[in-house]
């Protein structure tokens, strides 16, 4: 079959030559689905239309149906058979690092730092007039993005090497080095201060790299850089692992000291809060109610009614373009609203939350265990749906079996006639609806989920935008490079700015305390934002929370005596509720941390190529 497809396609080249051969214009025929270069860089539009392609490697931003934070102690990944428990159960290697998404893998990134390079070498000699400076911003954006892949690269997998030119067909070697942990921090942060003074004062359209986008990335890779894991001699003293590798330097700082490196954190951070066209509800001197608490921070979730100004560069969806990226209550909502349930919070990050009055919660209290959910942190209510949680109504075919539309994630008694008999809820692996896309852990997320009853999550796509920087990322990043300086009183000042906006109390403390208040703090204010995975590893504690084996919570209803209700809705006058959390089956996910896994792999197939390369510790 192959011999004959040849034969016709022969026959028609052939056949086609025939009738044009003596045309000499066919051979100087332009492709109709192409632009030539030349025609590229001397078309104003053309060149811009080129810059905008380069923000494909976005991808969808985090709003993946496997997401980062299912590799860590926020969620667990429900669905089998994705790579994701290859690197939670520390079973990476180069052959098979496991779940590696378009955004972070390493032709990938590549690509697209390649396709950065051919516009700022096109643009540094422009055939076309740079009206209203669009050459300026368009060098910017490009550094931007060539900012944001380095960026990408080197916090998954160390010094990487750098290109800063296209290569040529013809040349005498494409083999090369990896640059050091330094040289590639050096280069990131001088294209953000590049990309940031062309950008600065331009009007940018929304979804596209602008001054404070260049300031807020600045900010991020130079608080990595000040982290325990991007310092050789800290993190050797942390792990026997980086203690065995000889070449630190691709890996961390050999030079310099920390503090240093946190002054510089610190003064990056703060060049975004004075960005004064940024920032949302963060001049108050008093916690706002509990109710306002969390819509505040649904606003900012949801990026609208004013917490879009706390967005500095997002990644938009559009129901019109029906992408993945407007499937998140598909992908993350309830199976008994014929979602897919995808990554399910874990108890381990519930219990997290703090109480109203900031103290902490604990199942050895048994007032604070017999009602775990209530007088939690605000944003607690706006992250995650429990049991008995109010949302959206059921579709036409559940509606019946749930009017008081509530999360149903436990076991209940009901009365059948007189019979006493016990119903799982609707949104269980036991349920009625899609039991095989119930959650593990007795959770699902909320965050980022229109809670607008209006959007049916099964089948229409919601335009949530995805935040690639926040300006309370920065308001964080400052807090934790003036806590490492010994600069609490500053410090504190932020951070009880952040929870006086979520309906939170002022915390208190100094040095070691104030770190780890400060490290629960960004856990929950930046949830299933792709933080936790990166702060777990470059803090170090990656041990004990990533390596944490994942759970749930199991929940029992048990009807009161003389109660007889026949159909199910929570309600503490005629139940009695237990909880017990329980830790995921290991034939589920057997979570487990090896030092290896704080860099991943290079993949033996990049090895292969190029003989340069030298592999991360461990593998």
């Amino acid at each position: 079959m192959l011999r004959k497809f040849k034969t016709i396609s022969l026959a028609i080249g052939i056949a086609a030559f025939s009738v044009t051969g003596c045309n000499d214009d066919f051979v100087n025929t332009q492709p109709l689905d192409q632009v030539s270069g030349t025609a590229v860089w001397s078309d104003a539009a053309l060149a811009e239309a080129f810059v905008t392609g380069i923000y494909a490697g976005l991808g969808q931003g985090g709003f993946n149906e496997q997401q980062l934070a299912s590799l860590t102690d926020e969620t667990i990944f429900t669905h089998p058979g994705r790579n994701i428990t290859t690197i939670t159960e520390a079973r990476s290697n180069p052959a098979d690092p496991g779940w590696i998404n378009e955004t972070l893998e390493f032709n990938n990134m590549y690509l697209r730092i390649r396709a950065c390079n051919l516009a700022l070498s096109n643009l540094a000699k422009p055939n076309f007039p740079n009206t209203n400076k669009i050459v300026e911003r368009l060098i910017g954006e490009a550094k931007f993005l060539r900012a944001y892949y380095y960026h990408q690269l080197v916090r998954y997998y160390g010094g990487v090497p750098l290109i800063d030119r296209p290569y040529e067909l013809g040349e005498a070697d494409y083999l090369v080095t990896r640059n050091t942990m330094e040289e590639c921090i050096n280069f990131i942060v001088k294209d953000c201060d590049d990309a940031a003074a062309a950008l600065k004062g331009v009007s940018m359209a929304k979804g596209r790299a602008n001054e404070a986008a260049a300031l807020a990335l600045k900010s991020r890779i130079l608080l990595y850089a000040a982290s325990d894991l991007y310092d050789a001699a800290t993190a050797k003293s942390k792990s026997s692992t980086h203690a065995a590798y000889a070449n630190s330097a691709l890996l961390g700082y050999v030079n310099g000291t920390r503090a240093e490196r946190w002054t510089k954190a610190r003064d990056a951070a703060k060049a975004v809060l004075d960005l004064t066209s940024y920032g949302y509800m963060l001049n108050l001197t008093a916690p706002v109610s509990k109710e306002e608490g969390s819509t505040n921070y649904n606003n900012i979730a949801m990026s609208r009614n004013g917490g879009e100004r706390d967005v500095i560069f997002s990644r938009s969806f559009i129901n019109e373009k029906q992408e993945a990226g407007g499937q998140q209550g598909l992908y993350n909502g309830p199976n008994g609203y014929h979602n897919w349930a995808g990554n399910t919070p874990v108890s381990l990050l519930v219990d997290d939350y703090e109480m109203m009055d900031g103290t902490k919660f604990s199942w050895t209290d048994p007032a604070k265990a017999a009602n775990p959910y209530a007088n939690r942190d605000p944003r607690f209510y706006a992250s995650i749906l429990y049991d008995g949680a109010p949302w959206k109504p059921r579709t036409a075919d559940v509606a019946a079996k749930d009017p008081a539309n509530q999360i149903q994630t436990g076991s209940y008694e009901v009365m059948n006639g007189s019979t006493k008999t016990v119903i799982p809820g609707l949104d269980t692996r036991k349920s009625s609806v899609e039991d095989w896309n119930g959650s593990y852990t007795g959770y699902y997320m909320r965050k980022f989920i229109d809670p607008n009853p209006a959007i049916v999550d099964q089948n229409t796509y919601q335009q949530i935008p995805w935040p690639f920087f926040r300006y309370t990322e920065a308001a964080l990043n400052y807090a934790e490079a003036c806590i490492e300086l010994g600069q609490d009183a500053e410090a504190l000042l932020w951070l009880n700015r952040i929870r006086f906006r979520a309906g939170m109390p002022a915390i208190t403390g100094t040095g070691a305390a104030l770190r780890e208040r400060y490290r629960n703090e960004r856990r929950i204010e930046l949830v299933f934002e792709e933080h936790r995975y990166h702060d777990a590893r470059r803090w170090m504690i990656a041990p004990t929370t990533l390596g944490r084996k994942a759970n749930g919570i199991t929940i029992t209803g048990t009807l009161k005596p003389g109660k007889t209700v026949s159909l199910y809705k929570y309600d503490p006058t005629n139940y009695d509720y237990t909880y017990k959390v329980t830790e995921i089956d290991p034939g589920k996910e057997n979570r487990t941390w090896a030092d290896k896994m704080y860099y991943l792999p290079i993949h033996r197939d990049e090895m292969n190529r190029n003989n340069k390369l030298v592999q991360n510790p461990g593998y």
